[in-house]
């Protein structure tokens, strides 16, 4: 097992078997804030699920360098795999806590999608992959989750129609007979499933994609009998995912 370094987590994409360089704002952050020099122990990740302990051999704040030491596959990762389709909230703080946190409990895929009743319309999802890179660090993961771009609801749900994956929608229609609580879904789903979740805006989605949603296979669900917040029932469909693959 992998003897992590420090709990200060440092990423990079390029990496080898043998070796690691830090891009600019990871070498000034080592070299420059955390005071690390030559010869200093680091733990490096590469985003695809690798965990490497390796040596400083170059302390330079605008690319700094390592040997590697040790690698260990399949750091911090999770036992399913996560897409979540979410329309960003009109206050965008709101939609960027939902990105924190799901990376830190666990998701693959982030997609913006954008409804019927949207009030926001266009996301800039260079700052949630920013946020999605801290998450990973500080929560000690290796494997990043991908932010897609924003596309319309529609869109997502014809694109996704063949999936193989278990595909929800959490809508608040009155009087649903037909909606089953996500934890009753996803009680049947063993170790090693895909599933998606789509999560909509501040005014639900329209009925007229609810009902396209579900004629390509989305399973209708509900999230309890509180009126949750778009993000608020983001983190929690989320959250019913971790608990339920989380290993004993």
């Amino acid at each position: 097992m992998l003897y992590l370094c420090s709990m200060e987590i440092f990423y990079t994409y390029e990496i080898d078997g043998a070796s690691a360089l830090l891009d600019s704002d990871e070498s000034a952050h080592c070299v420059k804030v955390l005071r690390h020099r030559v010869g200093d122990e680091l733990t490096v990740v590469d985003g695809d699920g690798n965990m490497y302990r390796c040596r400083l051999t170059d302390d330079s704040p605008k690319q700094a360098a390592a040997e590697v030491l040790e690698t260990v596959p399949g750091w911090g990762g999770h036992s399913y795999s996560l897409n979540m389709a979410v329309c960003p909230t009109k206050n965008n703080d709101r939609f960027e806590w939902f990105v924190e946190k799901a990376t830190e409990l666990g998701v693959d895929v982030i997609s913006p999608v954008i409804g019927e009743r949207s009030e926001r319309k266009v996301l800039k999802v260079e700052r949630s992959r920013k946020i999605v890179l801290s998450a990973m660090k500080q929560s000690l993961k290796a494997k990043l989750p991908i932010v897609e771009e924003p596309v319309a609801v529609r869109d997502y749900i014809l694109k996704h129609s063949e999936d193989s994956s278990v595909k929800m929608i959490c809508y608040c229609f009155e009087g649903e007979a037909s909606r089953r609580s996500i934890n009753d879904v996803l009680g049947g789903l063993p170790l090693g499933s895909t599933v998606t979740v789509m999560i909509g805006p501040e005014g639900d989605f329209s009925p007229e994609e609810a009902r396209l949603a579900v004629e390509h296979g989305f399973v209708p669900v509900h999230l309890g009998p509180s009126r949750l917040r778009t993000e608020t029932a983001a983190v929690t469909a989320v959250t019913a995912c971790y608990l339920h693959f989380m290993e004993p």
